[in-house]
């Protein structure tokens, strides 16, 4: 036979640790300094301007039918 749960304190548990998950994830996603942010920001331009740089412009002026 089986040990007697008292269902009550395992449904307690599960929610605890999913908010503890969920916290750990918030952390990770949010709990970052302004410099980091701005760091990042930083990166997302450069790579903007990169892109932006290298596009081909296809008019249809340029093409010789």
């Amino acid at each position: 036979m089986g040990d007697v749960i008292n269902m009550r304190l395992v449904r307690k548990q599960r929610a605890r640790d999913e908010a503890s998950v969920r916290a750990d994830r918030n952390r990770r996603l949010f709990g970052r300094t302004a410099a980091e942010k701005a760091a990042d920001a930083a990166a997302k331009a450069r790579i903007e301007r990169t892109l932006d740089g290298a596009r081909l412009d296809f008019t249809s002026d340029t093409v010789d039918e």
